[in-house]
């Protein structure tokens, strides 16, 4: 029996601009995006009839499994590419990443279900093609489609992958509470807000990222905190860290991420935040 098996890295807005809202209510969004060797993974078998099977750390977090993202992405592959893939799929979803918790989570299981469903119908489908269906499954669908550093506009179905890109190293830490991303974007003040300043020239220097980095920020992170005061907390005291080149909250909320140049150095950061905030999901891991 075949088995198809994908990572699902996890999604850090590195930079994360509301620079409009739409009439459908939707918000333009222009943000620096990259991800990370840290991820779930899903594995596929075929089967009679589609089942999933969430395990890992925070496998209790998706109890209603038909609700499940992953689900809605293979039946979404069927309905536009029919009788290319098995009518029934056993999935195992191992489940490493905080659910909704600004970094992709559920957008990157659908993506990797995605990926899996094309190679499993080996057929010609078109990047663009697949992109389309990520977009209906939701607007971080797409980028987590490719994984890769990339710059992201519109809702987010506009994706620019950057290359090269610095061997960054990431400490994550999230206080363990679910921050809902509808109430954070009504709490936004400004809709209209300004656009990310042209990257620099040479992408692969670290420090030239950093200086960049400096000159953008999260338009979600003061609402976010404004609702959840743990999130200033932890982006304070990951900016304190030695080494750390930028503490920023990635999307909505409530994961907070230190940029930091050095493995050794994102390692002792998070061995001290692991100690000062032992109940707290704490993760180090490199840019991919």
């Amino acid at each position: 029996m075949s088995v198809w098996s994908e990572p699902a890295p996890a999604k850090i807005n590195l930079s994360l601009h509301v620079v409009g809202q739409r009439e459908n209510g939707y918000h333009e969004l222009e943000g620096l995006t990259v991800f990370t060797q840290l991820c779930d993974e899903l594995t596929i078998r075929e089967a009679k009839v589609d089942r999933l099977h969430t395990i890992g750390p925070f496998a209790k977090a998706l109890a209603d499994e038909r609700a499940n993202i992953v689900l809605k992405a293979l039946d979404g592959f069927r309905a536009a590419w029919p009788n290319t893939i098995p009518d029934g799929v056993d999935i195992t979803l191992n489940k490493m990443l905080p659910v909704a918790a600004g970094i992709g989570g559920g957008s990157a299981d659908a993506a990797a279900a995605l990926r899996i469903a094309a190679k499993m119908a080996g057929a010609n489908i078109a990047t663009d093609q697949l992109a389309d269906l990520a977009l209906e499954l939701g607007a971080d669908v797409p980028m987590c489609l490719f994984s890769r550093s990339c710059l992201v506009r519109g809702v987010g179905e506009k994706v620019q992958i950057l290359e090269p890109f610095p061997k960054l190293q990431l400490v994550l830490a999230n206080p363990g509470i679910g921050v809902p991303t509808a109430k954070i974007f009504r709490a936004l003040k400004s809709k209209n807000n300004a656009p990310l300043p042209n990257l620099p020239s040479e992408m692969s220097h670290s420090a030239a990222l950093g200086l960049w980095l400096q000159d953008t920020r999260n338009d979600l992170e003061i609402p976010a905190t404004s609702v959840e005061p743990k999130i200033g907390q932890l982006t304070r005291e990951m900016a304190k860290l030695s080494g750390c080149i930028i503490s920023r909250m990635s999307g909505s909320g409530a994961t907070v991420f230190g940029v930091f140049g050095a493995e050794r150095q994102a390692l002792m950061a998070a061995q001290q935040l692991r100690a000062q905030f032992p109940h707290y999901w704490i993760a180090q891991t490199p840019i991919i």
